[in-house]
């Protein structure tokens, strides 16, 4: 799938989705929840990709279901938690970790935790178009007939590649190169770039 036309990377990451039974309820419990430009983002999505590439379960490897979505309203901590709460009641009888974040308030606290600061962001699109890796920078969301609607800021030919190189200014070492590590481990096929951090 690598080179092929981007339209028909999008369709062969929509069945991978698809595929994973557990990636689709939580998609549909999203929406049913209303929550404002959300985003069913990272691991969920490229890693149910390469499993599909190298002939894996679709939900092989797949830690949580990192769900966002971007609320500018109220950036107060008790705003996200009131959501969070409710995020526990829709997804708390899945086999899986569901994890709740709004994406308006992520410079807030990523600093903090992950060493690299972050300007506000505006939208759920542009909290993924600012992942360590173009590999990584991907979303999806059902639209309201249904469907699974593909955010992919950069496009899915990194993806497709195999080959996850790190944005320098987006990525910091000792995250960088444990992802790479912990993932490397369950994906051998997959290529990753850490010769900017050694």
């Amino acid at each position: 799938m690598a080179k092929a036309p981007p339209a028909h990377q999008r369709a062969f990451l929509v069945e991978a989705v698809r595929a994973n039974a557990l990636a689709m309820t939580v998609l549909e419990r999203a929406a049913a929840m209303g929550l404002p430009d959300h985003g069913l983002m990272a691991g969920a999505v490229y890693q149910a990709v390469w499993n599909a590439l190298t002939g894996r379960d679709a939900a092989y490897g797949v830690n949580d279901y990192d769900l966002g979505y971007y609320d500018a309203s109220d950036l107060g901590e008790a705003a996200e938690d009131v959501v969070i709460k409710a995020g526990e009641a829709v997804f708390g009888d899945l086999d899986a970790v569901v994890e709740i974040r709004n994406q308006a308030r992520v410079h807030l606290w990523f600093g903090a935790k992950h060493g690299v600061t972050r300007a506000p962001l505006t939208s759920t699109t542009e909290a993924v178009r600012h992942f360590a890796s173009h590999t990584h920078a991907v979303a999806v969301r059902l639209d309201n007939a249904g469907k699974v609607d593909v955010l992919a800021p950069y496009g899915l030919e990194e993806l497709f590649s195999l080959h996850v190189r790190p944005v320098a200014s987006l990525a910091d070492k000792a995250g960088w190169n444990a992802k790479c590590e912990r993932q490397h481990k369950l994906w051998p096929e997959v290529r990753f770039d850490r010769t900017q951090f050694a």
